[in-house]
């Protein structure tokens, strides 16, 4: 009986345990950050890219290396070829086999190598920057996302309220009606008010459906229905004194800090190696080479001579002065089989080595124009650097002035609501005793509620101004 009760104590706890670890993930921001990094699909693009420069990296290091190459055919000739034994022009079929191996390397070549190294590490720096920046940019879009969220859910969190209050006047209405001491016009005007609330409160919890989906889609995900994230409370709105941090001051930052800025320097960099490799073709290359080679024939060999016994002499000239003939004996060659393939390697071999010196003189105007090119694109590259600072200005600028005028709205809303909250409800007193009429409570109230509405935006858009601006001071993106 006690293994009994023990067996459905673990099952009960294990299905409760199953049951809590089924429940829907909730996200938090640094959560829905690091997952939209890690997989944005631009990311992984750029991510490749370098890759690529880390293989032109070791392209240019391989540069310095020496080449080693092993090269061979074996064909077959036929009809009028020279017999490489005998050297003689005759009519046959031979097979032949080449090999060899040739190895070189670079002496000299106008630092070309060195300066291509020095350029691919400057590409994987480059590559970096722009992943960093790409990251940087997801980061931003992702709090806004998140920050949406959060104001639309805290919309509802407002209206939920707003809406009981009004079916509470609605009750007491419907009671003041019934006794006579009310028109019933008002219960009239009660009822439109709640389902106004109730209109109200359906957009705002449509509204953070659509939030959801639309920081879903930034994290790349596709189940909409299940996806949510933690309600973080923002404990304090983050007052900052923006007299304490000056335009220049968070400029200065952001061009040490932002990654455009710090790619655009890199491509500069990368700029002048070019105009370097480009003057390097103007210097003479030299370079050391070493050939080993050999062959192998089917034809028969000389393996000794033999007087020719149809012709046994042969005049090879004549005495000056008397004309008599210069006769010697007329040998044929005798030839046996071939050697084997390995002998005719060994005997056949021959190597090669040497200096290979090339100077450029005339071109035609390649290396003259491919200079000029280069310094065009450094230009092209500094234009780009101004261009991106002016643009980190430009937005700095307008950063800091919304980030002023947001603070003034959110500080301007803030008394509007308490202004109108003590309105409200000092008319709810008003409305209770008879003094108010429905309609005036009614407007009383809408101005209530607009008030709050504003307020919560005017929050929101303060907090991501703040936020934007520590973006750009170089402080990591959270809701601290």
């Amino acid at each position: 009986m006690k293994t009994l009760l023990s067996l459905l104590i673990t099952v009960l706890f294990s299905s409760l345990s199953f049951a809590q670890d089924s429940s829907p993930k909730k996200w938090s921001l640094q959560e829905c950050v690091d997952y939209a990094i890690e997989n944005n699909i631009t990311v992984k693009q750029n991510e490749l890219n370098i890759d690529l420069a880390e293989l032109n990296k070791k392209d240019a290091i391989g540069n310095f290396l020496p080449t080693l190459n092993l090269n061979g055919n074996h064909g077959w000739n036929s009809g009028l070829t020279t017999d490489v034994t005998t050297g003689v022009l005759r009519n046959q079929t031979t097979q032949t086999t080449f090999a060899g191996i040739n190895s070189g390397i670079t002496i000299f070549d106008g630092l070309r190598n060195l300066n291509q190294l020095r350029r691919a590490e400057l590409e994987i720096l480059s590559n970096r920057y722009q992943v960093d920046r790409i990251k940087d940019d997801i980061s931003l879009n992702v709090i806004n996302a998140y920050l949406q969220v959060l104001f639309s859910k805290e919309a509802v969190r407002v209206a939920e309220p707003q809406l009981e209050v009004s079916r509470e006047q609605l009750n007491r209405t419907n009671k003041l009606v019934e006794a006579g001491t009310l028109p019933s016009g008002d219960l009239f005007d009660i009822q439109a008010t709640v389902a106004n609330d109730e209109q109200n409160l359906v957009v705002t919890q449509n509204n953070v459906k659509l939030a959801l989906i639309s920081l879903a889609q930034l994290l790349q995900l596709t189940e909409y229905d299940s996806f949510d994230i933690a309600d973080e409370e923002i404990a304090s709105l983050p007052i900052v004194n923006l007299g304490d941090y000056t335009v220049d001051e968070i400029y200065a930052k952001a061009l040490e800090n932002r990654n455009e800025i710090k790619v655009a320097k890199a491509n500069i960099d990368i700029a002048e190696k070019d105009i370097d490799l480009a003057k390097g073709d103007r210097y003479p290359t030299l370079s050391g080479f070493y050939n080993w080679n050999s062959r192998y024939s089917n034809l028969d060999r000389i393996v000794g001579s033999e007087i020719d016994p149809t012709n046994p002499t042969v005049v090879i000239g004549q005495v000056e002065g008397t004309g008599q003939n210069v006769i010697t004996q007329n040998f044929n060659p005798v030839t046996g089989n071939p050697p084997g393939f390995f002998d005719q390697f060994d005997r056949n071999k021959g190597s090669s080595i040497g200096l290979s010196l090339q100077i450029p003189i005339l071109n035609g105007f390649r290396v003259s124009n491919n200079i000029k090119r280069a310094k065009i694109n450094y230009e092209q590259t500094q234009a780009q650097l101004t261009q991106e600072e002016l643009n980190l200005d430009r937005t700095i600028n307008t950063v800091y002035a919304d980030a002023q005028g947001a603070l003034k709205v959110y500080e301007a809303a803030q008394k509007s609501v308490l202004a109108q909250e003590e309105s409200f409800r000092y008319a709810t007193e008003r409305y209770n005793v008879g003094i108010v009429n429905s309609f005036e409570y009614s407007q009383i109230k809408n101005r209530l509620i607009q008030a709050q509405s504003d307020f919560l935006r005017a929050k929101y858009e303060y907090i991501f101004r703040v936020k934007l601006l520590e973006f750009y001071y170089g402080v990591p993106v959270s809701l601290d």
